[in-house]
């Protein structure tokens, strides 16, 4: 029974991504050839892990993983008490089996609860992690022209790099100013499907 994993999947999600975009393995020391000019490189794994928007984006989903497990606990308590009971009882505590199929429905109901919350809140992190795209998409573009670049590479895909060619920091810091926080926000319902 995965009941209860929700909490371990956001948890999850939320320290991998951090991680990743704070422990990224250090560039080897090396002597870095001449910046150049209208190459630009930007860390959007880095802004979202370190802006303020995004450390609020990660502890607003602790949060609601937090209630999406009080939520799910109490089903998943008195589901394991059930079936220890007609373990213990065996055939004699339920000799037409309609315990066990009453068990075996509630069973499915909380792991279609479960399922519909962890959607949830895939759903909530992608539509705030939207605002905070939806913020930073003018700055980067702003950073673009000032720094006269031709092309922006995402750093993910450059393995070394010279640092000045590097716009994450400035991004960073005016995604910061426009953007000190996201709004409070609740776990989302799922838009209805057409």
């Amino acid at each position: 029974m995965k009941l209860l994993a929700i909490g371990a999947f956001a948890a999850a999600i939320l320290i991998a991504g951090a991680a990743s975009a704070q422990n990224a393995p250090a560039q080897p020391t090396v002597n870095h050839g001449p910046a150049i000019a209208g190459l630009c490189i930007y860390n959007p794994q880095r802004v979202l892990a370190q802006s303020t928007a995004g450390q609020a984006l990660q502890t607003g989903l602790q949060r609601l993983a937090e209630e999406v497990r009080g939520e799910l606990q109490p089903y998943a308590a008195n589901i394991q008490s059930e079936a220890q009971q007609l373990q213990q009882g065996g055939q004699a505590a339920d000799p037409d089996g309609s315990r066990r199929r009453a068990w075996q429905q509630r069973l499915e109901e909380a792991q279609q609860l479960e399922q519909t919350r962890e959607q949830e809140l895939r759903y909530t992190e992608a539509m705030q992690t939207q605002t905070i795209g939806n913020a930073a998409s003018p700055i980067i573009a702003a950073v673009y022209q000032e720094r006269s670049c031709s092309i922006l590479l995402d750093r993910s895909s450059v393995f070394i790099g010279n640092p000045a060619m590097d716009v994450t920091d400035l991004i960073l810091q005016r995604l910061n100013q426009a953007l000190p926080t996201l709004p409070a926000f609740n776990r989302m319902p799922l838009p209805a499907q057409q």
